[in-house]
């Protein structure tokens, strides 16, 4: 019993996350939604080529056309586009190079294994990109289908090009994909993530509570930011991709500015930093490598520059991406600076005989001015 139900809970797990995607899809745009809208319109756009092709045409190897169609409702629109060129260029190689060696050689077993070994090399050719693979597809579909002939391999490249232009024109007029949304909540949720470390290691530190485990998770969680700062500025790159060639382009969906790459900085600089924090409090809190913990008096000091860090972080994001304003920020900048003199200010008082005290308030110290000086260099 316990077996069957150890196997249930996976396929259980995974018809909750299904539905629970479904359930964001309804209830308002979002990632899940257009993942949706992709898949419908490439269920579009295979059904209208093969409509065409195959059922009103009855083309002779008209499964090409929606083969392609399907295949080039990419991401973007531009994407789109120049998926569709390499494509062709990959298919339209194949098909010419395969029908050659067949009509030449008279055996489709020779012709495929001289045939083959070439196009899969030509498909590694750099301005194919990822389509090069579709060399070996077109030369596979010539040499496996029954008699070749020049008529149905033409038949063939028309049928691809047909395809690739309704994949396309799909893709460009139907609801065509704009990332502007997922760049802002990447940069949102790095900036809300880094905020939420400097809180929770200053209320440790506050509080006296911070022991090897909990300044374990703070450690991995910092190292975790780092990844989703890299997904925001991959996000960046979507969104202004997704802008080219797009008719759904308005003032309303601007390309992304250097606000963004600002932001992408800030938030690069606060991760490397914050992990550098979390480092030396996580050595500073070890057991089998004891470094000198900070005395109550300067952990409370710094537990208030990191809780005056993460306000400045958080105030940065919604002034640059939400609805406040400067001012605020201005206000928060300006009392990070002055809460980071009095820091330095009191550890120099501070610094006691031993080694590696020093060495912990020099660690600290050093990445709180870090933190200082990449937050004042974007004040408004």
């Amino acid at each position: 019993m316990r077996g069957k139900r150890t196997a249930i809970q996976p396929v259980w797990h995974w018809l909750q996350t299904a539905g629970q995607a479904v359930l964001r899809a309804c209830e308002g745009p979002g990632r899940e939604r257009d993942i949706v809208v992709q898949a419908l319109k490439a269920a579009l756009a295979a059904w209208v080529a093969w409509a065409v092709a195959g059922w009103w045409l009855k083309a002779p190897v008209a499964f090409v056309a929606p083969w392609v169609a399907v295949v080039l409702v990419e991401s973007t629109v531009y994407r789109s586009i120049a998926h569709g060129l390499q494509q062709l260029a990959a298919i339209a190689t194949g098909t010419v190079v395969a029908t050659a060696a067949a009509l030449l050689l008279h055996s489709a077993m020779t012709a495929m294994a001289l045939v083959l070994p070439t196009v899969v090399l030509l498909g590694h050719w750099q301005r194919l990109g990822s389509q090069g693979i579709y060399a070996a597809t077109g030369a596979l579909f010539v040499l496996t289908n029954g008699q070749v002939t020049v008529a149905t391999s033409a038949a063939r490249i028309a049928e691809a090009v047909f395809g690739a232009l309704v994949g396309i024109i799909v893709n460009a007029l139907i609801r065509p994909p704009v990332y502007l949304r997922d760049s802002r909540a990447a940069l949102q949720d790095a900036a809300g993530e880094a905020h939420d470390i400097l809180e929770a290691v200053a209320d440790g530190m506050a509080e006296d509570r911070w022991d090897a485990d909990e300044a374990a998770t703070w450690h991995e969680r910092a190292l975790r930011l780092e990844r989703l700062v890299d997904q925001a500025r991959s996000a960046i790159g979507w969104s202004r991709e997704s802008m080219r060639v797009n008719l759904r382009r308005s003032r309303a969906h601007s390309v992304p500015g250097k606000d963004y790459d600002d932001a992408v900085v800030v938030l690069d600089y606060a991760a490397v930093h914050t992990a550098g924090v979390t480092r030396a409090v996580l050595e500073a809190a070890s057991e089998d490598r004891p470094v000198a913990r900070p005395g109550p008096s300067a952990a409370r000091r710094y537990a208030d520059f990191l809780h005056r860090t993460a306000q400045a972080l958080q105030l940065y994001c919604q002034s640059r991406f939400g609805s406040r304003d400067d001012h605020e920020l201005r206000e928060a900048v300006r009392t990070l600076r002055d809460t980071h003199e009095e820091l330095r200010r009191h550890l120099s008082r501070s610094v006691p005989d031993d080694p590696g005290q020093v060495a912990t308030y020099g660690t600290l110290l050093t990445q709180a001015r870090r933190l200082v000086d990449q937050l004042v260099a974007t004040e408004p």
